[in-house]
């Protein structure tokens, strides 16, 4: 079996490092990425980053404004999403570790890691694996809340999925409705079909009808070019990949 694709959160460095050098050294993993917060774990799980992650070794205790116990918080909000990749908790507070098989990661690794606990690790990742559908298809719809009413949306239909005051909706062509998903796990589910722009917004860059740029800042107008419009903010440190991506699609004007 090919090796693993892993992605380490976690805000040591110390810590971070080694168990870097010791999934490499079972020679069964390839470590992606290894960052400090949520926000640079999100930034690699996105689909634009073009990097597929089969497992995520995350602390629990990450230095974030969000919540002292993050890694568990963040766990819970992708672990059920479709898709979703396999995790690891990785850390020194073993008084999580009822609370963790809950939510279904396959291993508990405590501080100080060792070789053989770690190898041991990687060999519960495969066994999980080999046991998972292995299936990436992307769903066909999108399941929303309006009142009582679940309803259900083709993905031609969903132009954006915002975050909110701690909601998240969905805009579509039939209106705005709630999700009990985070973007997060929006992201995981759908995969390149919805796009980061922004911290609070994925696109459906089918949906896209306007790019424009203004004192600096880049815009998005989705919708339906015979009906309503949604504006959509850009993240600076995003524009030019969006661009890149929406030009890469449509010829006409030149990148630059």
């Amino acid at each position: 079996m090919t090796a693993l694709r892993v992605l380490i959160v976690e805000d040591e460095w110390p810590a971070r490092n080694y168990l870097v050098r010791l999934l490499q050294q079972t020679e069964r993993a390839e470590v992606i990425a290894a960052v400090a917060s949520i926000e640079e774990a999100e930034q690699a799980l996105a689909p634009e980053a073009g990097a597929s992650i089969d497992a995520v070794f995350v602390d629990v205790r990450l230095r974030s404004p969000r919540d002292d116990d993050a890694g568990i918080v963040w766990i819970r909000s992708l672990s059920q999403a479709p898709g979703a990749p396999l995790f690891v908790l990785a850390t020194a507070h073993k008084q999580h570790a009822v609370e963790a098989f809950d939510l279904g990661v396959v291993d508990f690794l405590l501080k100080p890691f060792t070789a053989a606990r770690v190898s041991a690790c990687m060999d519960r990742l495969r066994e999980r694996r080999r046991a998972v559908a292995t299936s990436k298809a992307v769903p066909l719809r999108m399941a929303a809340r309006r009142e009582n009413a679940i309803v259900f949306l083709d993905l031609d239909e969903v132009w954006a999925c915002e975050a909110a005051e701690r909601c998240t909706f969905v805009h579509s062509s039939r209106g705005r409705f709630d999700l009990d998903l985070t973007l997060s796990a929006i992201a995981v589910s759908f995969g390149r079909t919805l796009l980061r722009v922004h911290r609070n917004w994925l696109i459906n860059l089918a949906r896209v009808l306007e790019l424009s740029r203004a004192l600096g800042e880049t815009s998005l107008l989705l919708g339906s070019a015979e009906g309503s419009s949604l504006e959509v903010p850009v993240a600076k440190e995003r524009a030019p990949a969006i661009r890149a991506a929406l030009l890469s699609a449509a010829p006409g004007v030149r990148h630059r």
